[in-house]
């Protein structure tokens, strides 16, 4: 099925740039300082690191320091051990003036028998910032393929769902 790219969100003043421009892999072999006394890594080592990735996405895509605003949600699905070696996979999901959707997908992987499971998924929200601080827009983005015009969708929703937690 061929699809036509879109260009939605952001500042059309700057040139759109397309999901891909953004996206980051990011790699780190969990180690006993990671762990808690079952030999689970600990969800706040995984946040940390999915925030990392989901970060670099961003400022990636936005040519600018970009900031945390919100960890929308985080699934934490299989328990990540000492010793895999986790890919974080990070790329941009939706774009308003200067907030940035990052999407970032965990797989852990064990080096030894080269399983590999998707662990975590998370939506991280940042905004880029300028030299002051302060809120600071960015391009449009090119959705080129379904995949990314249904991402684009879901995350739009979450946005909504976002403002409207924000109003209460």
């Amino acid at each position: 099925m061929n699809h036509q790219p879109e260009t939605r969100g952001g500042d059309p003043k700057f040139s759109a740039k397309r999901a891909t421009d953004s996206q980051i892999t990011l790699t780190h072999q969990t180690n006993p300082a990671d762990a808690n006394p079952l030999g689970a890594v600990h969800g706040g080592v995984l946040m940390k690191l999915v925030d990392e990735a989901g970060g670099l996405a961003a400022i990636r895509f936005a040519r600018k320091p970009a900031v945390t605003v919100a960890l929308d949600s985080m699934t934490f699905l299989s328990p990540v051990r000492v010793g895999n070696v986790l890919t974080m996979h990070a790329s941009v999901n939706w774009v308003g003036k200067s907030s940035i959707e990052v999407g970032v997908r965990v797989e852990a992987e064990n080096p030894v028998t080269g399983e590999i499971t998707h662990t975590n998924t998370a939506y991280l929200v940042y905004v880029a910032v300028d030299e002051n601080g302060k809120p600071s827009t960015v391009p449009p983005l090119i959705l080129e393929t379904a995949e990314e015009k249904r991402r684009w969708e879901e995350a739009d929703a979450r946005q909504k769902n976002r403002l409207a937690r924000a109003k209460k």
